[in-house]
């Protein structure tokens, strides 16, 4: 595993729990650069969207503990900020937070000729989603398995 991604580990390990106590959820931890120049980058999400005051709270809360636990041997900067509505789904619960959403979905192989849906997201289950899909007139559930998802985002309307 590549340094900066053992460091993303141990900010991750410590941040998590501070993230769910203050009732949010942890999307995602990077981290980028080296030594002084190092870049902490933490993404939180809730329904309803993360506030100003949410990454505040996180930041101040998370600074203090990564001072007490010290998983970076040297100065570093810390952003907290929410992931933004079209980032690329990592993991279930990004699946679970957009139930009833519509996303827009690249597929790993075509599905009646097409590479790409977009519909509302009905179901997460353990082999994979539910969406319901317009075709002409009429709506449809498709299920499709978790191997043939290339990349999802969240579908933003305006």
């Amino acid at each position: 595993m590549e340094a900066s991604q053992q460091v993303a580990e141990r900010v991750r390990a410590i941040v998590a729990p501070i993230v769910r106590a203050l009732g949010l959820a942890l999307v995602e931890v990077t981290c980028s650069g080296q030594g002084s120049k190092t870049l902490v980058r933490v993404f939180i999400d809730k329904p309803g969207g993360v506030q100003l005051a949410d990454c505040e709270q996180v930041h101040q809360s998370l600074g203090h503990a990564l001072d007490v636990e010290d998983p970076i041997p040297h100065t570093y900067t810390l952003e907290v900020s929410s992931p933004g509505l079209d980032r690329p789904f990592r993991s279930r619960e990004d699946y679970q937070r957009s139930i009833q959403k519509k996303v827009r979905i690249k597929l790993a192989r075509p599905w009646h000729g097409e590479w790409r849906l977009l519909g509302q997201l009905v179901e997460v289950e353990g082999t994979g989603i539910s969406l319901l899909v317009k075709e002409g007139r009429r709506e449809k559930i498709v299920r499709v398995p978790w191997e043939d998802l290339a990349e999802t985002r969240r579908e933003v309307e305006f």
